[in-house]
Protein backbone atom coordinates (compact mmCIF):
# COMPACT_ATOMS: atom_id res chain seq x y z
CA UNK A 1 0.00 0.00 0.00
CA UNK A 2 1.37 3.39 -0.99
CA UNK A 3 1.97 6.04 1.65
CA UNK A 4 -0.72 8.34 0.23
CA UNK A 5 -3.34 5.57 0.33
CA UNK A 6 -2.34 4.66 3.85
CA UNK A 7 -2.73 8.25 5.04
CA UNK A 8 -6.16 8.51 3.40
CA UNK A 9 -7.30 5.32 5.16
CA UNK A 10 -6.02 6.62 8.50
CA UNK A 11 -7.97 9.87 8.07
CA UNK A 12 -11.13 7.98 7.08
CA UNK A 13 -10.79 5.70 10.10
CA UNK A 14 -10.44 8.68 12.42
CA UNK A 15 -13.58 10.22 10.94
CA UNK A 16 -15.53 6.97 11.37
CA UNK A 17 -14.43 6.75 14.99
CA UNK A 18 -15.39 10.34 15.86
CA UNK A 19 -18.78 9.42 17.46
CA UNK A 20 -17.01 7.02 19.82
CA UNK A 21 -14.31 9.63 20.44
CA UNK A 22 -17.01 12.13 21.43
CA UNK A 23 -18.56 9.67 23.89
CA UNK A 24 -15.15 8.85 25.37
CA UNK A 25 -14.36 12.55 25.65
CA UNK A 26 -17.62 13.27 27.47
CA UNK A 27 -17.01 10.39 29.89
CA UNK A 28 -13.47 11.51 30.77
CA UNK A 29 -14.51 15.16 31.13
CA UNK A 30 -17.34 14.16 33.47
CA UNK A 31 -14.94 12.04 35.56
CA UNK A 32 -12.50 14.96 35.84
CA UNK A 33 -15.36 17.32 36.69
CA UNK A 34 -16.34 15.12 39.64
CA UNK A 35 -12.78 15.33 40.96
CA UNK A 36 -12.58 19.07 40.32
CA UNK A 37 -15.72 19.84 42.36
CA UNK A 38 -14.83 17.38 45.12
CA UNK A 39 -17.56 14.79 44.55
CA UNK A 40 -14.78 12.27 44.05
CA UNK A 41 -11.96 12.68 46.56
CA UNK A 42 -8.38 13.45 45.67
CA UNK A 43 -5.92 13.19 48.55
CA UNK A 44 -2.91 15.45 48.92
CA UNK A 45 0.03 14.78 51.25
CA UNK A 46 2.26 16.75 53.61
CA UNK A 47 5.47 15.59 51.91
CA UNK A 48 6.73 15.79 48.31
CA UNK A 49 4.81 13.57 45.88
CA UNK A 50 5.99 14.09 42.31
CA UNK A 51 4.01 12.64 39.43
CA UNK A 52 5.41 11.90 35.97
CA UNK A 53 2.86 11.16 33.28
CA UNK A 54 1.43 11.99 29.89
CA UNK A 55 -1.85 12.48 28.08
CA UNK A 56 -1.10 10.01 25.30
CA UNK A 57 -0.95 6.22 25.31
CA UNK A 58 2.73 5.55 26.02
CA UNK A 59 5.89 6.39 24.15
CA UNK A 60 6.82 9.76 25.67
CA UNK A 61 9.83 8.60 27.70
CA UNK A 62 8.48 8.42 31.24
CA UNK A 63 11.06 5.90 32.50
CA UNK A 64 14.14 7.87 31.30
CA UNK A 65 12.61 11.00 32.84
CA UNK A 66 12.03 9.17 36.12
CA UNK A 67 15.60 7.88 36.09
CA UNK A 68 16.87 11.40 35.47
CA UNK A 69 15.06 12.74 38.54
CA UNK A 70 16.18 9.75 40.62
CA UNK A 71 19.83 10.49 39.82
CA UNK A 72 19.39 14.13 40.86
CA UNK A 73 17.60 13.44 44.16
CA UNK A 74 18.71 10.08 45.52
CA UNK A 75 21.93 11.28 47.19
CA UNK A 76 20.17 13.92 49.28
CA UNK A 77 16.79 12.35 50.08
CA UNK A 78 15.26 8.99 50.92
CA UNK A 79 13.52 8.34 47.66
CA UNK A 80 10.82 5.87 46.61
CA UNK A 81 9.41 5.20 43.15
CA UNK A 82 5.84 3.94 43.07
CA UNK A 83 4.36 2.40 39.93
CA UNK A 84 1.25 0.46 39.06
CA UNK A 85 3.49 -2.30 37.71
CA UNK A 86 1.71 -2.72 34.38
CA UNK A 87 1.50 -6.33 33.20
CA UNK A 88 2.83 -7.89 36.41
CA UNK A 89 1.64 -11.27 37.62
CA UNK A 90 1.17 -10.05 41.22
CA UNK A 91 -1.43 -7.80 42.85
CA UNK A 92 -1.52 -5.33 45.69
CA UNK A 93 1.38 -3.52 47.32
CA UNK A 94 4.87 -4.90 46.86
CA UNK A 95 8.37 -3.57 47.47
CA UNK A 96 10.91 -4.89 44.99
CA UNK A 97 13.61 -7.19 46.34
CA UNK A 98 16.22 -9.62 45.03
CA UNK A 99 13.61 -12.34 44.45
CA UNK A 100 11.69 -10.22 41.93
CA UNK A 101 11.83 -10.07 38.16
CA UNK A 102 9.99 -8.22 35.41
CA UNK A 103 6.98 -10.53 35.68
CA UNK A 104 6.50 -10.00 39.41
CA UNK A 105 6.69 -6.20 39.46
CA UNK A 106 6.50 -5.11 35.79
CA UNK A 107 9.23 -4.41 33.26
CA UNK A 108 9.69 -0.68 33.88
CA UNK A 109 9.79 -0.87 37.72
CA UNK A 110 12.20 -3.80 37.45
CA UNK A 111 14.44 -1.82 35.11
CA UNK A 112 14.60 0.98 37.69
CA UNK A 113 15.17 -1.53 40.51
CA UNK A 114 18.15 -3.11 38.71
CA UNK A 115 19.75 0.29 38.11
CA UNK A 116 19.18 1.95 41.49
CA UNK A 117 19.83 -0.29 44.49
CA UNK A 118 19.84 2.65 46.92
CA UNK A 119 16.18 3.65 46.54
CA UNK A 120 12.84 1.97 47.25
CA UNK A 121 10.97 0.65 44.22
CA UNK A 122 7.38 -0.33 44.94
CA UNK A 123 4.28 -1.25 42.97
CA UNK A 124 0.60 -0.93 43.80
CA UNK A 125 -2.34 -0.57 41.43
CA UNK A 126 -3.89 1.75 44.05
CA UNK A 127 -1.45 4.63 44.30
CA UNK A 128 -3.03 6.19 47.40
CA UNK A 129 -2.71 2.93 49.31
CA UNK A 130 0.84 2.54 48.02
CA UNK A 131 1.84 5.99 49.25
CA UNK A 132 0.31 5.43 52.67
CA UNK A 133 2.00 2.03 53.00
CA UNK A 134 5.40 3.47 52.06
CA UNK A 135 5.07 6.18 54.68
CA UNK A 136 4.41 3.55 57.36
CA UNK A 137 7.77 1.89 56.78
CA UNK A 138 10.29 2.00 59.66
CA UNK A 139 12.43 4.32 57.54
CA UNK A 140 9.88 6.03 55.27
CA UNK A 141 10.88 7.89 52.11
CA UNK A 142 11.05 11.68 52.11
CA UNK A 143 9.97 11.88 48.49
CA UNK A 144 7.72 9.61 46.46
CA UNK A 145 7.99 9.65 42.69
CA UNK A 146 4.86 8.40 40.93
CA UNK A 147 5.39 6.77 37.56
CA UNK A 148 2.62 7.22 34.97
CA UNK A 149 0.12 8.73 37.39
CA UNK A 150 -1.19 11.83 35.61
CA UNK A 151 -4.63 10.21 35.21
CA UNK A 152 -4.65 8.82 38.76
CA UNK A 153 -6.81 11.57 40.24
CA UNK A 154 -7.32 9.83 43.60
CA UNK A 155 -3.88 11.23 44.46
CA UNK A 156 -3.21 14.95 44.21
CA UNK A 157 0.50 15.14 43.56
CA UNK A 158 2.31 18.21 44.81
CA UNK A 159 4.13 18.50 41.49
CA UNK A 160 2.77 17.22 38.16
CA UNK A 161 5.25 16.72 35.32
CA UNK A 162 3.58 16.18 31.95
CA UNK A 163 5.56 14.70 29.06
CA UNK A 164 4.71 15.06 25.39
CA UNK A 165 6.61 13.67 22.39
CA UNK A 166 8.11 16.34 20.10
CA UNK A 167 6.84 14.50 17.01
CA UNK A 168 3.39 13.84 18.52
CA UNK A 169 2.52 16.86 20.63
CA UNK A 170 -0.73 16.47 22.53
CA UNK A 171 -2.01 19.73 21.04
CA UNK A 172 -2.06 18.03 17.63
CA UNK A 173 -3.83 14.86 18.76
CA UNK A 174 -7.33 13.61 19.57
CA UNK A 175 -8.68 11.47 22.37
CA UNK A 176 -9.18 7.75 21.98
CA UNK A 177 -10.12 5.99 19.78
CA UNK A 178 -9.61 8.49 16.93
CA UNK A 179 -6.32 9.63 18.46
CA UNK A 180 -3.91 8.55 21.20
CA UNK A 181 -4.93 10.86 24.06
CA UNK A 182 -6.26 9.34 27.27
CA UNK A 183 -7.71 12.71 28.25
CA UNK A 184 -8.76 15.87 26.39
CA UNK A 185 -6.00 18.38 25.71
CA UNK A 186 -7.48 20.71 28.33
CA UNK A 187 -6.34 18.26 31.04
CA UNK A 188 -2.82 19.59 30.51
CA UNK A 189 -3.83 22.49 32.77
CA UNK A 190 -3.18 20.20 35.76
CA UNK A 191 0.51 20.09 34.89
CA UNK A 192 3.03 22.26 36.72
CA UNK A 193 5.86 21.36 34.34
CA UNK A 194 5.58 20.35 30.68
CA UNK A 195 8.53 18.57 29.07
CA UNK A 196 8.71 18.16 25.30
CA UNK A 197 10.65 14.91 24.96
CA UNK A 198 12.56 13.26 22.09
CA UNK A 199 13.24 16.55 20.37
CA UNK A 200 16.14 16.86 17.90
CA UNK A 201 19.57 17.24 19.48
CA UNK A 202 19.84 20.60 17.71
CA UNK A 203 16.83 22.81 18.24
CA UNK A 204 16.77 26.49 17.36
CA UNK A 205 15.51 29.16 19.79
CA UNK A 206 12.92 30.07 17.15
CA UNK A 207 11.52 26.53 17.14
CA UNK A 208 11.44 26.45 20.93
CA UNK A 209 9.49 29.73 21.02
CA UNK A 210 7.09 28.50 18.33
CA UNK A 211 6.23 25.27 20.13
CA UNK A 212 5.98 27.00 23.50
CA UNK A 213 3.55 29.49 21.95
CA UNK A 214 1.52 26.69 20.33
CA UNK A 215 1.19 24.92 23.69
CA UNK A 216 -0.46 28.05 25.08
CA UNK A 217 0.75 27.11 28.55
CA UNK A 218 -0.53 28.89 31.64
CA UNK A 219 1.56 31.38 33.61
CA UNK A 220 2.19 28.88 36.38
CA UNK A 221 3.50 26.23 33.97
CA UNK A 222 7.17 25.84 33.08
CA UNK A 223 8.04 24.37 29.66
CA UNK A 224 11.28 22.47 28.97
CA UNK A 225 12.73 20.63 25.96
CA UNK A 226 14.70 17.40 26.26
CA UNK A 227 16.30 14.94 23.86
CA UNK A 228 17.50 11.35 23.98
CA UNK A 229 21.18 10.82 24.72
CA UNK A 230 22.13 7.38 23.40
CA UNK A 231 24.86 5.67 25.40
CA UNK A 232 27.44 3.07 24.41
CA UNK A 233 25.96 -0.30 23.46
CA UNK A 234 26.06 -2.75 26.37
CA UNK A 235 26.92 -6.41 25.58
CA UNK A 236 24.46 -8.92 27.04
CA UNK A 237 26.25 -12.18 26.17
CA UNK A 238 29.77 -13.47 25.62
CA UNK A 239 29.48 -13.23 21.84
CA UNK A 240 28.71 -9.52 22.13
CA UNK A 241 31.65 -8.89 24.46
CA UNK A 242 34.01 -9.93 21.67
CA UNK A 243 32.80 -7.05 19.49
CA UNK A 244 33.87 -3.45 20.05
CA UNK A 245 30.71 -1.62 21.06
CA UNK A 246 31.33 1.81 19.58
CA UNK A 247 28.52 2.55 17.16
CA UNK A 248 30.77 3.02 14.14
CA UNK A 249 31.70 -0.67 14.41
CA UNK A 250 28.11 -1.48 13.44
CA UNK A 251 29.06 -0.39 9.93
CA UNK A 252 30.42 -3.92 9.51
CA UNK A 253 27.29 -5.66 10.79
CA UNK A 254 23.72 -6.32 9.93
CA UNK A 255 21.57 -5.17 12.86
CA UNK A 256 18.19 -6.47 13.95
CA UNK A 257 16.45 -4.12 16.37
CA UNK A 258 14.02 -6.06 18.56
CA UNK A 259 11.71 -3.97 20.72
CA UNK A 260 8.57 -4.14 22.81
CA UNK A 261 8.14 -0.43 23.46
CA UNK A 262 5.48 2.05 22.37
CA UNK A 263 7.67 3.99 19.94
CA UNK A 264 10.88 2.36 18.64
CA UNK A 265 11.28 4.79 15.71
CA UNK A 266 13.80 7.17 17.35
CA UNK A 267 16.10 4.27 18.25
CA UNK A 268 15.74 2.77 14.78
CA UNK A 269 16.66 6.10 13.17
CA UNK A 270 19.67 6.40 15.48
CA UNK A 271 20.97 2.93 14.59
CA UNK A 272 20.45 3.52 10.86
CA UNK A 273 23.19 6.14 11.03
CA UNK A 274 25.77 3.47 11.88
CA UNK A 275 24.58 0.05 10.76
CA UNK A 276 25.67 -1.54 7.48
CA UNK A 277 22.19 -3.08 7.20
CA UNK A 278 19.25 -2.83 9.58
CA UNK A 279 15.86 -4.41 10.13
CA UNK A 280 13.42 -4.14 13.02
CA UNK A 281 10.99 -6.49 14.68
CA UNK A 282 8.47 -4.73 16.90
CA UNK A 283 6.16 -6.24 19.50
CA UNK A 284 3.41 -4.62 21.57
CA UNK A 285 4.48 -2.37 24.43
CA UNK A 286 5.27 -4.35 27.63
CA UNK A 287 5.28 -7.64 25.66
CA UNK A 288 6.89 -10.63 27.37
CA UNK A 289 8.94 -12.73 24.97
CA UNK A 290 7.89 -16.34 24.36
CA UNK A 291 9.53 -19.24 22.51
CA UNK A 292 7.66 -18.39 19.33
CA UNK A 293 9.01 -14.84 19.45
CA UNK A 294 12.60 -16.06 19.53
CA UNK A 295 11.84 -18.21 16.48
CA UNK A 296 10.60 -15.08 14.67
CA UNK A 297 13.77 -13.26 15.66
CA UNK A 298 15.95 -16.06 14.27
CA UNK A 299 14.08 -15.99 10.94
CA UNK A 300 14.48 -12.22 10.64
CA UNK A 301 18.18 -12.58 11.37
CA UNK A 302 18.47 -15.11 8.56
CA UNK A 303 16.97 -12.56 6.17
CA UNK A 304 19.79 -10.10 6.81
CA UNK A 305 22.30 -10.23 3.97
CA UNK A 306 25.31 -9.25 6.07
CA UNK A 307 27.44 -12.23 7.17
CA UNK A 308 28.06 -10.59 10.56
CA UNK A 309 24.81 -10.05 12.46
CA UNK A 310 23.88 -8.62 15.85
CA UNK A 311 20.68 -8.04 17.80
CA UNK A 312 20.04 -4.76 19.61
CA UNK A 313 17.29 -4.45 22.23
CA UNK A 314 16.18 -1.68 24.57
CA UNK A 315 17.00 -1.48 28.28
CA UNK A 316 13.35 -2.03 29.05
CA UNK A 317 13.32 -5.25 27.03
CA UNK A 318 16.68 -6.45 28.35
CA UNK A 319 15.18 -7.20 31.77
CA UNK A 320 12.88 -9.83 30.24
CA UNK A 321 14.88 -11.08 27.26
CA UNK A 322 16.42 -14.57 27.40
CA UNK A 323 19.70 -14.15 25.52
CA UNK A 324 20.38 -17.91 25.64
CA UNK A 325 17.53 -18.45 23.17
CA UNK A 326 19.59 -16.94 20.34
CA UNK A 327 22.70 -19.09 20.76
CA UNK A 328 25.94 -17.36 19.73
CA UNK A 329 24.29 -14.31 18.18
CA UNK A 330 25.81 -11.15 19.71
CA UNK A 331 23.13 -9.27 21.64
CA UNK A 332 23.39 -5.70 22.89
CA UNK A 333 21.13 -3.36 24.79
CA UNK A 334 21.01 0.38 24.12
CA UNK A 335 21.07 2.41 27.34
CA UNK A 336 19.63 5.90 27.06
CA UNK A 337 19.40 8.99 29.20
CA UNK A 338 17.91 12.42 28.63
CA UNK A 339 19.43 15.85 28.31
CA UNK A 340 17.86 19.29 28.27
CA UNK A 341 18.35 22.01 25.66
CA UNK A 342 19.97 25.42 26.10
CA UNK A 343 21.16 25.05 29.66
CA UNK A 344 17.62 24.19 30.80
CA UNK A 345 18.88 21.43 33.08
CA UNK A 346 19.69 23.83 35.89
CA UNK A 347 16.28 25.49 35.62
CA UNK A 348 14.50 22.13 35.59
CA UNK A 349 16.38 20.88 38.66
CA UNK A 350 15.73 24.19 40.42
CA UNK A 351 11.99 23.69 39.91
CA UNK A 352 12.21 20.21 41.45
CA UNK A 353 14.36 21.38 44.35
CA UNK A 354 12.12 24.39 44.98
CA UNK A 355 9.13 22.10 45.25
CA UNK A 356 10.90 19.64 47.54
CA UNK A 357 12.20 22.37 49.82
CA UNK A 358 8.70 23.80 50.20
CA UNK A 359 8.08 20.85 52.54
CA UNK A 360 9.70 20.52 55.92
CA UNK A 361 10.24 16.73 55.94
CA UNK A 362 13.81 16.15 54.77
CA UNK A 363 16.52 13.52 54.84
Amino acid sequence: MQLKEKLILEVLLKILLLPFTLLYNIGVRFRNFLFDIGVRSSKSFSFPVISIGNLSVGGTGKTPQAEYIIKKLKDNYRLAVLSRGYGRATKGFKIADSSDDAKSIGDEPYQIFTKFSDIIVAVDEKRRRGIETLRKLPSPPNIILLDDAFQHRQVKAGLNILLTDYSKLYINDLTLPSGRLREPRSAARRADIIVITKSPTVLSPLEIRRITSDLNSRDYQKVFFSYIDYQKLRPLNEAAKEIETTENKLSKHGVLLVSAIANPKPLLLHLKRYAKEIDSLNFMDHHYFKDGDYSKIKKRLENLLSPQKVVVITEKDAVKFDVSKLGDTPIFSMPISIKFHQHEEESFINEIEKHVKSYTTKH
